[in-house]
């Protein structure tokens, strides 16, 4: 992380002095978001974080603190529902720099819907509408000790049994799996495809037409909620709660995952609804506020 965040402030510094920004917008929690970010505030540019506010309490994710560090230094905070903007005024954060503007990961969804619902990843795979479910999984809580991804494995490989899963295999869980002799186990089960990594649009080609959703990814816990979708994530918390308390995300311990898929299979699932401004037009509210922001 050190070496990744040092190095991409040196890079971006040169840039900023050479181009002299009227402000600079970062987006998300990765390394670079927070790196950007410091860089900015020590030349005096200002700071617009898109993604703002979102908090999962827990300080041994690396996104955390590049959320927490991001949000402390940025000068205009655009947030995706309202519990970003309670996260930020219980942390002090001036009201006027908070602007709730929605998800912008539904704007992608919704300019790229034609593609992706015209891509065949699905048939491709021989896959029926609603008779498969899909798995992501990247966590270093669960991938990285072998005993956690070993029970996940077997919760994986009794819920193969039950409904047919599709798991697009990050490198790094690729590398995991394999040291801890796991692999074999999953690519040998008739239930279960393992595939190659894909992009943006073919992946969620499969999960419109899935029947629910395992993952450990904050990106699929938006849009599973987005879709109606059951999703199962594996983790005790989440930087976006309101895919919990008003969509169709359920937080799950692994030994917990075949409970809660007999439960999705058997339509005991709330289909929850779609959070305020989860609409598609995210970034026009963003234009409409960075103008605001650009005359003060």
């Amino acid at each position: 992380h050190a070496e990744q965040t040092g190095g991409t402030m040196i890079a971006y510094e040169k840039v900023c002095v050479a181009e002299r920004p009227d402000c600079v917008i970062v987006v998300g929690d990765v390394n670079a978001t927070a790196a950007v970010a410091l860089v900015c505030t020590k030349l005096g540019v200002p700071i617009v974080h898109l993604e703002a506010g979102l908090r999962s309490r827990d300080r041994s994710m690396p996104e955390e603190i590049n959320r927490l560090v991001t949000d402390a230094i940025a000068d205009l905070l655009w947030t995706p529902s309202a519990d970003a903007d309670e996260n930020l005024r219980a942390e002090g954060i001036a009201p006027e720099k908070i602007d709730r503007v929605g998800n912008i990961m539904i704007d992608s969804f919704e300019m790229m819907r034609e593609r992706i619902e015209a891509a065949s990843t699905r048939e491709d795979l021989g896959l029926p509408p609603q008779g498969y479910g899909v798995v992501t999984l990247h966590r270093p809580a669960n991938v990285d000790d072998p005993a956690v991804l070993a029970l996940i494995t077997e919760q994986l490989l009794n819920a193969s049994a039950s409904l047919p899963l599709v798991f697009p295999v990050h490198p790094r869980t690729r590398a995991r799996l394999a040291d801890a002799g796991l692999q074999q186990r999953l690519a040998g089960a008739p239930g279960l495809r393992l595939v190659e990594p894909l992009s943006y649009v073919r992946f969620m080609n499969l999960v419109i037409s899935a029947r629910v959703a395992i993952t450990d990814s904050g990106g699929l816990q938006e849009e599973t909620t987005y879709l109606g979708i059951p999703c199962i994530t594996l983790r005790p918390n989440t930087e976006r709660p309101v895919t919990v308390t008003a969509g169709s995300n359920r937080l799950a311990r692994p030994e917990e995952l075949g409970g809660l898929l007999t439960q999705a299979l058997a339509g005991d699932w709330p289909r929850g609804q779609r959070p305020a401004l989860w609409d598609g037009r995210t970034a026009g509210r963003c234009v409409d506020s960075l103008r605001r922001f650009l005359v003060r």
